[in-house]
């Protein structure tokens, strides 16, 4: 079978481990002989230098036309000008938004041969494995009215937490669902106590979760869930949440991988039903201090690669091929940069991305 891949490297490292995720999808196709046809677009930074906008209308239709979207990263210093209305990252804003990708999932889990790289003791991150669901195209980021205005006592701002039924339920449902997957335990984050928005969400949460009997939905406060994600994070199993909870709470959750060089994303337009249009980067951001040196982590990326096959492509044991060979290299003792240390062997991304890929071709009994 045919399947179409839209690969937006976008900026910093973003093209370094692009590369070495496509080299895990091509040893997927060497593996069991699917077609993965490539298309490229630019976005980010690199549209802007080269087309004069973060993303063309044309890179939009690929995207929409494609069965996933493989994303590296936007933005940068070299892009901070408060002089232009663009901005590298306005092209992940406009896919969320055009593409629907409502609902983001940022897989965390601890790996035991890193647990030494937390800044947490190694018996709290022991064990960990949460997906958090993160409501991706509303919220404080997306509401109105959003403005600054200046005022006889000085400049104000104002951003608007703004969320309908219709966007909480379907969020919720996608967490549910996953849950069914795993160990059938859903928490809902919220700050109901304080905001209004908050007080919807859990309604509609309750509601929804009434839908699933099979599923033990609860819910936590945001400051309650925040301590206690790091003092006891194996409690939890799927985690789901607002738009902006969500962006800080996944890279609180870092901390338990020992490295965002280890967490991948994917931003789904429906259910993780097998055939849905996602869109795949890495958590990491364009880390433009490192760019170029060979130095990246390139495992988030060829992990965004696994969520492609099983989420979009409904290619699972292609999808647990991809994860166990990062799990076995890990194991091998090889090391980028960033969640290396003593005993084990650095290698670069490019080393990295090739000790993977070959582990992928390898059938193992």
């Amino acid at each position: 079978m045919s399947y179409r891949i839209a690969v937006l490297r976008g900026d910093g490292i973003g093209p370094e481990v692009t590369v070495e995720a496509l080299k895990a999808l091509a040893a997927i196709r060497e593996r069991y002989g699917h077609d993965f046809a490539y298309e490229e677009g630019l976005v980010g930074g690199a549209s802007i230098d080269e087309l004069g906008v973060p993303m063309t209308d044309e890179t939009l239709a690929l995207c929409q036309s494609s069965d996933a979207v493989l994303f590296g990263a936007a933005g940068g210093p070299k892009w901070d000008d408060a002089s232009t209305d663009f901005r590298p990252e306005q092209a992940l804003f406009r896919l969320r938004k055009e593409l629907n990708l409502f609902a983001n999932l940022r897989p965390v889990r601890s790996y035991p041969m890193l647990d030494e790289m937390s800044p947490l003791r190694p018996e709290v991150v022991k064990g960990a494995d949460i997906i958090f669901v993160r409501e991706l195209t509303g919220g404080l980021y997306f509401g109105q009215p959003k403005m600054r205005w200046e005022t006889p006592e000085g400049r104000r701002a104002v951003d608007s937490e703004d969320y309908s039924e219709q966007e909480i339920a379907r969020v919720v449902r996608v967490a549910c669902e996953l849950a069914r997957k795993r160990r059938r335990k859903v928490v809902s984050v919220d700050k109901f106590n304080a905001l209004i928005s908050s007080r919807l969400w859990r309604q509609v949460a309750t509601e929804v979760g009434a839908e699933y009997p099979d599923i033990d939905l609860t819910h936590m406060l945001a400051d309650t869930f925040a301590m206690q994600l790091i003092v006891r994070p194996t409690q939890f199993d799927v985690v789901v949440t607002t738009n902006m909870f969500g962006d800080i709470f996944t890279d609180e959750a870092a901390v338990l991988a020992g490295s965002m060089g280890m967490l991948p994303s994917a931003s789904l337009s429906g259910l993780p039903s097998g055939r849905t249009l996602g869109l795949y980067e890495p958590i990491h951001g364009s880390a433009p201090d490192i760019a170029g040196q060979g130095i990246a982590n390139p495992l988030a990326s060829i992990l965004c690669c696994a969520l492609l096959l099983r989420y979009s492509l409904g290619l699972e044991e292609e999808a647990r091929v991809v994860a166990d060979a990062v799990t076995t290299v890990l194991e091998e003792g090889y090391r980028t940069s960033d969640i290396h240390s003593e005993g084990t062997s650095k290698v670069s991304t490019q080393e990295m991305g090739d000790l993977v890929a070959a582990r992928i071709r390898e059938p193992r009994g």
